[in-house]
């Protein structure tokens, strides 16, 4: 079992996400965040053995980490096809090393008919926020839910108000997992040439009656 710090350092060896296109608001989740996210899953749904679907995959830290800690089967569904051989050549890395099997797939969600999985455990993502487009996140966090996985993890912008709506409509309860802060390239900072900040949630859609977390901030 990887340490937090262990799991971090593996991430942040991975090729990073190139994060060309302001369009489609490509973030890149940096290893220390990406480590916490996968971490909490672990603790809250075991992700051993276990099937899951990353959609907007990026570079697939997301995926690939929950690859790291036991999950057996992992899919990065990626729509740019630059990023998505970034995605793959760190996936081949990832399965020399660990026993699972990682397909990485191209598709605009939204724009294209999507690929469709049976008995998915975990969907994990981190959409795009809606800055350049609104509604950007929608296609996305509807194929999640379409997907019907025993619980889907999502990091998402703090202001982010949406996300209960769409996930009754699809049957699914939820859970605030933790708030942190999230680093965005310059490119999305107005242009300015510092890194710039913002707060994000880590939420856990459920089944109805599978809450994990008591006391639960929504």
């Amino acid at each position: 079992m990887l340490r937090p710090k262990h799991l971090a350092i593996e991430l942040s060896k991975l090729q990073q996400h190139p994060q060309h296109s302001v369009e489609l608001e490509q973030y890149s989740t940096e290893g220390d965040l990406a480590s916490f996210f996968v971490l909490a899953i672990d603790q809250l749904d075991l992700l051993e053995q276990k099937t899951v679907i990353d959609v907007g995959a990026g570079n697939g830290v997301l995926g690939l980490g929950c690859a790291m800690i036991g999950a057996s089967n992992v899919v990065l569904v990626e729509a740019d096809e630059e990023v998505l051989s970034v995605a793959s050549a760190n996936a081949d890395k990832v399965m020399n090393k660990h026993n699972c099997n990682i397909e990485a797939v191209r598709c605009m969600i939204g724009q294209e008919a999507a690929p469709e999985y049976l008995d998915v455990d975990i969907v994990v993502m981190n959409p795009p926020w809606g800055f350049q487009s609104p509604r950007a996140d929608r296609p996305l966090l509807e194929y999640g839910f379409s997907l019907q996985p025993q619980s889907m993890y999502v990091l998402h912008s703090q202001q982010a108000g949406h996300l209960k709506g769409i996930a009754k409509s699809h049957g699914y309860d939820w859970e605030v997992v933790f708030e942190s802060n999230f680093r965005l390239p310059p490119k999305y900072s107005h242009q300015s040439r510092k890194m710039g900040e913002t707060q994000v949630k880590c939420w856990r859609f459920h089944l109805p009656g599978d809450a994990k977390i008591l006391d639960e901030d929504e």
